[in-house]
């Protein structure tokens, strides 16, 4: 079957705050930065500064320069980012339908590699054998560190719709018949790529851009506790 579906991860298949903030979190708990890699950080700011905000803030990872990937317990970030319950479904049925699942996201690569196994558990759970393929922002290693600089391009904007142009060449897609699944303006080149575009939980932006094809717009939450599902057991200030 030529058809494959296209998932961004933060704010689109998992909660925020992002994968990569709660990594930068726990680097910061285990001690791993230091002001050196604070300063490398503004450094790089300024220098792509010119090429707009975006660019500075989604292509700047000179915070990472110097640290040893090896160690670092990146599937505890995954492990502590919940799936949408709608976006796991939605994951399932795409497969159930013999499609090829590409996550499609500016998070670093490792990271989202991370989620993907998470996503192949919890469609093993409901005996659906998945194809996941990740396609993320890269960094250089030197000498068993990272330099802080990104391998290519930062997976973002037009960069995730090229990705996907490069998936269809690669496996003969049937764009049209293909969907992609973002929360951010940043997805808009994504979504505009293929047939069956889905806005999911989008910011106003791209709910904006959403609004005029039309595009399919979905809300994804967190389902609450059975205990605040059910108003009997839920305090009446509460309500």
């Amino acid at each position: 079957m030529n058809r494959a579906a296209f998932f961004d991860v933060d704010g689109t298949l998992v909660e925020k705050p992002s994968l990569e903030r709660r990594f930068f979190s726990a680097l910061r708990h285990e001690g791993k930065t230091s002001l050196r890699n604070y300063f490398a950080w503004l450094a790089e700011a300024a220098r792509l500064a010119p090429s707009g905000l975006t660019c500075m803030l989604q292509g700047n990872k000179a915070y990472l320069r110097g640290i040893r990937p090896t160690g670092l317990r990146a599937n505890r970030v995954a492990n502590g980012a919940p799936f949408f319950p709608e976006a796991v479904e939605c994951v399932a049925r795409h497969v159930a339908n013999g499609e090829r699942i590409v996550l499609v996201t500016g998070t670093l690569e490792f990271l989202a590699e991370q989620i993907a196994q998470k996503l192949r558990t919890e469609l093993a759970k409901r005996n659906v054998p998945p194809e996941i393929h990740v396609c993320a922002t890269r960094l250089e290693e030197e000498g068993g560190r990272w330099t802080g600089c990104v391998l290519g391009q930062p997976m973002f904007g037009r960069a995730k719709a090229i990705a996907i142009w490069w998936f269809a060449e690669k496996w003969k897609l049937n764009l049209a018949e293909c969907a992609a699944y973002g929360n951010s303006a940043l997805d808009q080149w994504m979504l505009a790529s293929v047939g069956k575009p889905v806005a999911v939980n989008p910011d106003e932006a791209l709910r904006q851009v959403a609004q005029r094809p039309p595009w399919k717009i979905v809300q994804w939450r967190r389902k609450a506790p059975d205990k605040l599902r059910n108003p009997k057991m839920v305090p009446e200030r509460a309500r």
